[in-house]
């Protein structure tokens, strides 16, 4: 049975005022044009975008299309049709501009609007034709539809994960899971747990207290040994999706694989170094403050060497943008993650069984024919 507690969710950064707090007026003009430019243009109207390159794993990104069909990425719903007035102009002319207590209250509002539309999708979906993703980029890119036209020669399915920012953690616990359910290769989950028992002790070394992760790690390795079928407390591929779906299973596996990751790029901080200045610029112990324990922070390729060394997975990233080859010839990137023989376990590297689609900000999984 296991621990059926709630994680406490991180706060979305709110971003300082534009106003200085000693003048707070709406009406000035720095103001008016930050409110202004939050505004649609007059006579235009938000769709949603087939292709979504802002960052932020936003779930439902729209885009304000104009007459000449160029587009602008705005963080909206995607189910709020938004309309634009001449009077907003008009008023801000006459300085006749709505009262707002502060710029917080916007972007908080914003922020609610981007969880409510996140929370409609489940952690971890059902698994679809890849021809799902074709028509979200119907009306998108022609270089991102070739693209999904490879992608539907070489991969059968696509399985969603919800945008909010763990998502390459859901999709890398969900796969390992279903893989080890799928083969039941018992050698393979005693080499992980190994491996587990060995990051253990590395936060130990690290000098973490055993009770700010130990349920994490105890909660995975429940869920490890309930794939392997033979007693009561195995379970079905049907369970698996539900587990992965609750809160109470789902965010403490991914707290595992975070406090997995953040021990590995501590304990090889002179190898990470150089890439975490280079992403963050910010000290290692920083970064994983900030960047890698907390809930609903995106993972980079740093997240996907570490988590992959520690626990000796390989993993392929399959992505798709807009990028093409400069003779004009298109096709799809991957990157196959290698963990060291030495936390692999094997004197020769395996190939990936997990393979995860990245879209700018985003992860889902991916299934081969």
């Amino acid at each position: 049975m296991w621990r059926m507690k709630q994680l406490t969710r991180r706060k979305t950064p709110v971003f300082p005022s534009l106003t200085n707090s000693a003048e707070p007026t709406v009406t000035s003009p720095l103001r008016k044009e930050y409110l202004l430019r939050s505004l649609p243009p007059a006579g235009v109207k938000a769709r949603r975008l087939p292709y979504s390159p802002a960052p932020g794993d936003r779930s439902s990104p729209v885009m304000m299309e104009t007459k000449e069909g160029q587009g602008h990425g705005l963080g909206l719903s995607s189910e709020i049709e938004v309309e634009s007035s001449c009077q907003a102009s008009a008023a801000a002319d006459h300085g006749e501009w709505p009262s707002f207590a502060d710029d917080e209250d916007i972007m908080e509002q914003r922020s609610k609007i981007d969880v409510m539309e996140a929370e409609k999708i489940p952690f971890v979906g059902q698994k679809e034709a890849l021809s799902s993703l074709a028509a979200e980029y119907q009306s998108g890119s022609p270089i991102l539809l070739q693209k999904i036209k490879i992608l539907e020669e070489q991969y059968a399915a696509i399985r969603r994960t919800r945008g909010d920012g763990n998502c390459f953690f859901r999709g890398f616990m969900f796969s390992y899971l279903e893989h080890i359910l799928e083969t039941q290769d018992k050698a393979e989950v005693e080499r992980i747990k190994s491996n587990v028992e060995e990051c253990r002790r590395t936060l130990q070394g690290l000098g973490y207290v055993d009770f700010t992760f130990e349920d994490f790690f105890s909660l995975f390795l429940e869920q490890l040994d309930s794939v392997l079928q033979g007693d009561e407390t195995s379970i079905s591929p049907e369970e698996l999706l539900h587990r992965c779906q609750d809160p109470s299973v789902s965010d403490y596996v991914v707290m595992f694989f975070r406090f997995v990751t953040a021990g590995e790029i501590r304990k090889r901080a002179e190898f990470f170094e150089p890439f975490i200045l280079g992403l963050a610029n910010t000290t290692v112990e920083q970064f994983c403050k900030s960047s890698v324990e907390p809930m609903g922070e995106e993972s980079d390729h740093i997240h996907i060497i570490a988590v992959s060394d520690a626990l000796g997975v390989p993993i392929r990233v399959v992505y798709l943008d807009r990028s093409s080859c400069d003779n004009g010839v298109i096709n799809i990137n991957h990157h196959d993650f290698i963990p060291s023989t030495s936390s692999s376990g094997s004197e020769h590297p395996s190939l990936p069984f997990i393979t995860l689609l990245y879209r700018p900000g985003h992860y889902d999984i991916l299934y081969q024919k």
